[in-house]
């Protein structure tokens, strides 16, 4: 009734807002899982990884403080060394090749060509498998005795050889061959979102003031994409410091040394050679560089919006 009452007199009943911490509460408490699950089991095995590898910890954890020690062996590791090396390598060839077949095969794509939904289908069909399995596939067709080599020597061509796997000196990049197959995919699918986001009085105009497509693209439409690069060179990046898992499948680190990768001297530390210590070490390494990728995406990021 003092509700009808105050209507009716055109009085404003003030309205009480709720309180900003039980705003959408059904979201946040359905939330509470994943946050629990990334304060205790990846920041808290974070923390517990460095503060071990400051310690001998040898077949089990132990708090044995040893200073620097396990870094100074690390760094003064040849086997190390070659895995930051190779790394490298891997990482710089990947890193602009996929971004440079992503981009390429979403532009084909944004073209409108016929069979665009099979195409898409079948360039992002290889990052549904895991890297265990592309890695046994490209085993098979880089080998010589059974793959590609052996195909083309059965159709005549009897000097033709490749066999990168078993070459030292080219081991790393038969690995990339098989890791760009798996994720020009995703990238590609990635820069396709962001070229369909493209007005297309961009394009109208461009061909208005008579810029060719090349041009157009490298002038106007790859600044306007800064936000899909940046998030592409962030899921690149992640993916290359952890490798570990196409290595094994293809070369288990052979020969020799050749394909060594941190990611394998991590676990050959800690279950082969039941060092811990060293490889928390070596662990909280490979945590730096991803460090060292996260901030300035964040600054690109985020600092923008904030000035914005």
């Amino acid at each position: 009734m003092a509700l009808t009452d105050a209507t009716d007199t055109g009085q404003n009943i003030p309205v009480q807002k709720p309180k900003r911490l039980f705003k959408n509460l059904a979201s946040k408490i359905a939330a509470i899982p994943m946050v629990f699950t990334a304060l205790v089991i990846f920041v808290g095995g974070t923390v517990w990884t460095i503060v071990y590898s400051f310690t001998s910890s040898g077949l089990l954890p132990r708090l044995k403080w040893v200073g620097l020690d396990q870094y100074e062996r690390l760094w003064n590791s040849r086997k190390w060394l070659v895995s930051i090396e190779n790394l490298a390598i891997y990482g710089i060839c990947s890193l602009i090749l996929t971004l440079v077949i992503g981009f390429t095969l979403a532009a084909l794509l944004d073209r409108k060509v016929r069979g665009e939904g099979a195409l898409r289908t079948i360039f992002l069909y290889p990052f549904a498998l895991s890297f265990i399995v592309t890695g046994l596939i490209w085993q098979w067709i880089l080998n010589p005795e059974l793959g590609l080599q052996s195909v083309m020597r059965g159709i005549g061509w009897e000097s033709f050889a490749f066999d990168p796997l078993n070459n030292s000196k080219l081991v790393m990049f038969g690995l990339l061959i098989a890791g760009l197959w798996q994720g020009t995919g995703l990238i590609m699918c990635i820069m396709l979102a962001g070229l369909r986001g493209i007005d297309e009085d961009i394009w109208k105009a461009a061909r208005v003031d008579g810029i060719g497509t090349v041009k157009t693209y490298i002038r106007v439409i790859i600044p306007m994409m800064r936000p899909v690069f940046v998030t592409s060179l962030v899921l690149i990046g992640s993916g290359i410091v952890k490798l570990y898992d196409l290595v094994v499948a293809q070369t288990s680190g052979g020969p020799g040394l050749s394909s060594q990768v941190p990611a394998m001297y991590v676990m050959t530390s800690m279950f082969g050679g039941q060092n811990l210590g060293q490889g928390f070490a070596a662990s909280t390494m490979m945590l730096v560089s991803v460090v060292i990728i996260l901030v300035p995406w964040a600054i690109l990021e985020f600092g923008g919006k904030k000035r914005g």
